[in-house]
């Protein structure tokens, strides 16, 4: 694509995007551990078990759902365990291979995180922003995302 603006414009506006993105995560996760006590990676297990058919995934798919790596995720189940919102089973269809399984209280843990944190990505982004300006960061996110998966 060739270039419209200034390298120095682009590199701004790289900037300005890294740093706004880091902001809001950092602002949306502040406010979920306070409102919730869950963290953003509880919430994104919670997220995809809570989504799977029977609330159960291998856990190369979770790590996958999540986009980690698999030792990430291992560390991460291991504390989510040790606090009864997930569990780990073998898999009865290959034994090298272990089922990640919702718990009730990381289901009701989900289900009581998702209000708030719903509220709190309207209000720090989506009240933010005029409707053209929403409608073109899904279309830019989308951009970003196949020029990713093309690569």
């Amino acid at each position: 694509m060739p270039r419209t603006l200034p390298l120095r414009d682009e590199l701004d506006t790289w900037r300005e995007f890294v740093e706004t993105v880091e902001a809001l995560r950092n602002a949306l996760a502040a406010r979920l551990q306070a409102d919730t006590g869950l963290s953003p990676a509880d919430y994104v297990v919670l997220l995809a078990l809570s989504e799977a058919d029977g609330t159960r995934l291998r856990s190369s798919e979770l790590a996958t759902r999540c986009g980690w790596e698999r030792s990430r995720l291992s560390h991460h189940l291991a504390r989510m365990e040790r606090r009864a919102l997930i569990r780990r089973e073998e898999c009865a269809t290959d034994s090298r291979g272990a089922e990640i399984v919702l718990e009730p209280a990381g289901a009701q843990a989900f289900r009581a995180a998702t209000v708030p944190h719903l509220r709190a990505v309207r209000e720090l982004f989506v009240d933010a922003l005029t409707p053209a300006q929403l409608a073109a960061a899904g279309e830019i996110a989308t951009a970003l995302r196949g020029r990713l998966q093309s690569m």
